[in-house]
Parts: C-alpha cells; structure tokens; sequence
C-alpha cells in the first residue's frame, strides 16, 4: 500500500460559504449525482440510524468507473472547474460536489475501484480542503465493492446529531423531484434507497414523430405533477445513448404549476455539433434544422398545456364554489339558480382561461368581488361593458380579445341548449332506471345488466363523478384484491332481503352473482389548486338486497383496509368510497343514524369523513329523487312526454340504458 495526498484549489471558509445555503440532506445528491456521472447503472443509498432513532452512518454506493486515480487533481483538487463542466448531460456541481458532506457529518471516507486499483479517501471537516488517500488491497476494500468490477462508495460518519433530516417519505420525494427526469430519459439506470427503487415523479407523457427537411424526430413531451428540484422547463436534443446534447429553456416556463421536459430523438442528433462556428455552412444548416425541431416543441408543450389549463382552471373554479365564491342566489327558484350559477362559471372561466394570471395571485376579497360582479353583468343589459374592461385590463392582443368577446357572446345560448337536452336525456334516463328498480329489481344483474349503465351514466351520483376515466388497471387490481379481505363481502344470508322478498328471491342463485365493483384513479385538483390523484370505488350491492348494518360495516372495514395500505400511503391520493343498493331496509337502524350523523356536513350519503377518506351509502330511490328536486322548475317547465314504461321488457330498457349515455 503506497499514501497520496492533495489539497483543493481555495480555502476551507470558501468552501463552506459555498454550502451555506444548501439544505443538509441534499449533500447526498451529489454523491448520487457523481456515481450517474462514472457510468453507474445503479446507485443504492443506505441510511444506518442509532438506537435513538438519529442518523449513524450514510453510504452512497454505485457500479459506475470508479474515481479515476492517475487524475486525482480533477476530481479532488479542482473547485468550481471540473472536467465536467462543459457537458450538458453531466450533473457533478463543477468538482465541488464531493465537499457537501460537512453539511451532514464530520468526516467522509470514499472507497473506490477503478482499472484494477482500489484506494481510500478520506476528507474531516475541520480540514475540508484537504485529502488524504491510500491504494489498498482487494481484502481491504470496502464489502460493497468487492462484487463489484468498478465503482465508489462513499461513506459519511460522524452525522451531526441536530441535523434536521426528513422522513423516509419525504426523502424519497425530494430524490423522485431531483432524479426523475433523469432515470425517465435512461430506464436503464436505477436509484435505490435501502433497496426499495425510487419511482418516477408522477407524470404525464405525450410523444409525436415529425419530419423536418426529410429527417425523422422523435419528440417526448414530460408534464410532471410537481416541479422538479434543480430543473426548470426545458428542451434538449438525446443522442443514440439518451445523452443531452443540446439544452434550452422552453416556452413552458412561468406558467402557473406547469412543468416540462421536452426531448427529441433522431439519428441527425448524432451529427449536431454545438461548437462549430456559426459562419461555417454546415452549422448554418444544423441551426436551421434545430430551431426547427425545437419549433415542434413548442407546439407540442402548447397543445399540452391548453389542455392542462382547461382542468386546472375547471378544478380552480369548483374549489371556489365550494368555498362559497359564487352568489348563493337566495330567494331564487333552485333550477334557475342552477342555471344562472354555470353561466357565471362558463363565462368566468373563458375569461381565466384567455389571462391566466389575473387570478392566479388574486387575493380572496377582490376575487369574490370580481365573481358576483360578473355574475351581475351577465343578466344585466350593460353586459357589453365586459368586453370594454377586459379589453383594457388584460394582457391579450387583439385576435384574443375578439375570440374572447365571441366566447362571452355565446356562453348563454349555449348553455341553455346543452342544460335543456342534457336534463332531457338525463331525465328519461332516470325513467327507465327507475322502472327496472320499482318491476324488474329481483332479476336485474350486477354483470352485465347493471356495470355497462353506470358505466353510461356516472352523473347518477353526483356531478363530481360525471366522468370517470377508462380503468386504471393497477390501482383497479389493488383494490379488487383489497376486497377479497373483508369477511363475507359476497355471501347473501336471509336477513339481507326485506320480509316482502324472502320466499320470493333465490339466496342459492344471488350468491352465485357477483356484486358490481368499479375503481377509477382520476387526476385533478386539491383546494390549493396542486394536482392530486382522486380514487373512486363504488360497491353496488344487488338491486334484490335491502341494505343493512352488515353492509356498512363491510364499507367501513374496507376503508381501514385502505388506509393501512402501503400502496395508498401517498400524500397524494384521497379516496371516495361509495355503497349503493335498491333500498336502505326499513328495519335498518345503523345506516340511518350515522346518515343524520352527518347531516350536517351537507353530503347527500356522507356517513364517514377522515382527512384521506370519504364514505357514502346510496340507495337508488332517494338518487331519484334528488335528481327531480335538483331539477324540478325546469323540468316541470319543460314538460317531457314519455311513454309508458310499464310494458317495456328488462332487456329492453337494459338494453336503452347501456347504449345511452345521458352526458
């Protein structure tokens, strides 16, 4: 074994300076960072904690190159200058990085293994500008590299015991922020954190191919649900192996919690080189064809984004309902008052939608003022005026203005067209439900009689559910697997018949039936406007069984099953849980209490309410009726004919149901 030592270019108060404002537990990212810079396909970050719950020791290993020996001054001596500096697709904070520890720990030892050489490298805070090293034996390696043909692990001991280190969930959070766009771009790569895989941000991918003066591009679109860490907005050109080549910041930024990576892939990538001079004509050409590539991705974060911004400002304005925003409309019949309060949202809306930050930072007293007097203006005959103020105020040109006024124009006709033949289908609709509940209810089956109607017609239980997305088949599977654990979810017994049915409904056959199950995963809004992950399970019981204690607690055990489950943990997901049946039994006492219970939080079916998880119990006559009582000035004004029912045939109106959706 022979020692080496060395010193960093500045002093041990520059370096520190530079870490001032570096959060502790983000020292490690660098670690993770350099390990991705040699190569590494997999970097494993293990967290040794004391008996008191405080950090012992923190190790960062990975399988990359190893720590380049013969060059020690490049990767110990140099700060603020690595060798990596110029390239776009290496991440180490410019030879730097390596310094972070003292931000958690007194000292720092790096085990290494690069072309057949192994060595230790140990740095102490109270000289952070100094290194001392060793080339060891194999025998002496650290035990994580032994297995390994090259790579580095670096260990931090001493942690500082009033460090501030966040939780298990919030580190992986934090690394998922710093990592993802990362790993998204090379699947090949992994992060492990006490060997569980960090997952990817939730994200949102939309990819296009193009031809650009006869090249084909691949161009990748990322919206990621939260912002990342260290990035903002930006597009880049990937070689054949993922590397960045090219980066620029795109016109996605600064746009209210829209945040993207946008890349494009082709074989023309490989040729791109940055660094000729603009005045060559092969550059020429290059730089043509990149702005015309990046052109394309402006195009595809624009189409992105107007979409994203329909539902976030769709989510922005039901969140402002609820909290009371909008006029109550006192006094006023409750359809017209219905009416009158969606076109107050449809026109304040077309206004969010063309100057979205007007009301992004708007505090609540002037955003409640402009709200009701919009809702005034609407009704009035000084309705024109809107367009005089919004032609003054808003930051649009004239093309937005005129598009806007046409919106405003039209947002009343249009929306008592769509009202009157939407509570026209809607009503006929119920009609027919309401038949094969009140004359075919003992034959009518879960699958596939009942499953393709709801399917049809999810409006049936509220607006908030009106559109339910095609299934999601992982969280579906989870929680279909989930309800296998509750105790004689499936069994039907005696007691789970009114008196009226008992010697007239197969117990034998209603158990060879399975009762419907539905589980969506539908991304939206939170009441602070951030996007979340909201999961809807409905239970519909068989429309033969009267509901009962039984089923409650069936629904209650379910939603503990959830809450303790370690898929479901995120802080992102909440979770609506909804048990409907034909009718509450009348010998019911349970369901009915913890209904009134709940009376007064002002949800049709609440009878449970945590921070994570609602449940709701349903019975299909009183969704009947509160469809009629929603509904009633316009749908006693409108008259509808229908014909009589009486006579139609199970198949019939099953069949009328499945096929019509009454969006």
């Amino acid at each position: 074994m022979s020692k080496f030592q060395g010193k960093a270019q500045i002093t041990d108060e520059g370096i520190k300076k530079h870490f001032k404002s570096t959060e502790p537990y983000k020292a490690i990212f660098e670690y993770v960072w350099n390990g991705f810079d040699a190569k590494a396909s997999n970097v494993h970050i293990n967290i040794i904690r004391n008996d008191f719950g405080g950090l012992a020791t923190i190790s960062i290993i990975d399988d990359g190159d190893g720590i380049d020996l013969e060059n020690r001054c490049n990767s110990f001596e140099k700060f603020n200058e690595s060798h990596k500096k110029h390239d776009d697709d290496l991440h180490g904070s410019h030879g730097r990085g390596r310094l972070a520890f003292h931000r958690l720990a007194k000292d720092a030892i790096w085990f290494t293994k690069w072309n057949n050489q192994n060595a230790k490298i140990c740095i102490s805070d109270d000289a952070i500008s100094h290194y001392v090293g060793d080339f060891i034996d194999e025998s002496s390696q650290c035990e994580n590299l032994k297995r390994l043909k090259s790579g580095t692990c670096v260990i931090l001991n001493s942690i500082y015991p009033k460090i501030a280190f966040p939780s298990d969930q919030v580190f992986i959070e934090n690394l998922q922020k710093e990592f993802s766009w990362f790993l998204i771009i090379n699947p090949q790569k992994k992060l492990f954190l006490e060997d569980k895989e960090i997952p990817i941000l939730d994200h949102e991918t939309v990819g296009r191919e193009v031809e650009i003066d006869d090249i084909e591009f691949k161009i990748t679109a990322i919206r990621w649900h939260d912002k990342l860490s260290h990035e903002k907005s930006c597009n880049y050109l990937l070689d054949v192996n993922n590397k960045i080549i090219f980066k620029e910041l795109s016109k996605a930024n600064n746009k209210i919690d829209f945040h993207t990576s946008c890349y494009a892939q082709s074989e023309w990538n490989d040729t791109y080189n940055k660094d000729e001079l603009e005045i060559d004509p092969q550059a020429e050409s290059q730089q043509k064809i990149l702005k015309k590539v990046t052109s394309e991705m402006s195009l595809l974060l624009k189409e992105i984004y107007e979409e994203y911004l329909r539902e976030y400002v769709d989510a922005k304005i039901e969140d402002y309902d609820k909290q009371g925003y909008f006029p109550s409309y006192d006094g006023y019949d409750h359809s017209y008052a219905l009416w009158r309060k969606e076109n107050t949202k449809e026109a304040f809306k077309s206004i969010y939608l063309a100057d979205p930050k007007v009301f992004s930072k708007l505090a609540l007293k002037p955003l409640k003022i402009i709200i009701r007097m919009l809702d005034k203006l609407l009704v009035s005959k000084e309705n024109d005026a809107i367009f005089d103020v919004l032609n003054d105020v808003l930051d649009l040109n004239d093309l937005q203005v005129d598009l806007l006024a046409k919106q405003l124009k039209s947002t009343t006709l249009e929306s008592i067209i769509s009202t009157i033949e939407t509570l026209q289908k809607r009503e006929l609709a119920i009609s027919k439900l309401k038949e094969l509940m009140d004359n075919h209810y003992k034959i009518v089956l879960e699958t596939p009689d009942l499953q393709k109607i709801i399917e049809a017609n999810t409006w049936l239980f509220g607006p908030q559910y009106e559109i339910l997305g095609a299934e999601e088949d992982s969280f579906s599977k989870i929680a279909r697997n989930l309800r296998t654990e509750i105790p004689g979810i499936d069994n039907v017994g005696i007691d789970d018949l009114e008196s009226d049915d008992q010697t007239e409904i197969d117990i034998e056959g209603l158990n060879r039936q399975v009762d419907l199950f539905l589980a969506r995963k539908k991304y939206t809004f939170d009441a602070s406007g951030k996007p979340i992950y909201k999961c809807i399970i409905v239970e519909i019981k068989k429309p033969s069984l009267a509901l009962n204690k039984k089923h409650l607690t069936q629904l209650n055990d379910y939603a503990e099953i959830i809450s303790k489950h370690p898929s479901f943990n995120s802080g992102k997901l909440i979770f609506e849980l909804i048990l409907i049946g034909r009718k509450i039994s009348k010998d019911d006492f349970y369901i009915k209490s913890q209904l009134e219970n709940n009376k007064s939080k002002g949800e049709l079916g609440l009878v449970l309410h945590t921070e994570k998880i609602k449940c709701y119990v349903k019975d299909w006559y009183t969704i009947f009726d509160e469809f009629d009582l929603s509904n009633k000035f316009l749908l006693d004004n409108l008259k509808s004919q229908y014909e009589d029912l009486s006579e139609e045939s199970k198949v019939s109106l099953v069949g009328d149901l499945q096929g019509q959706k009454a969006s």
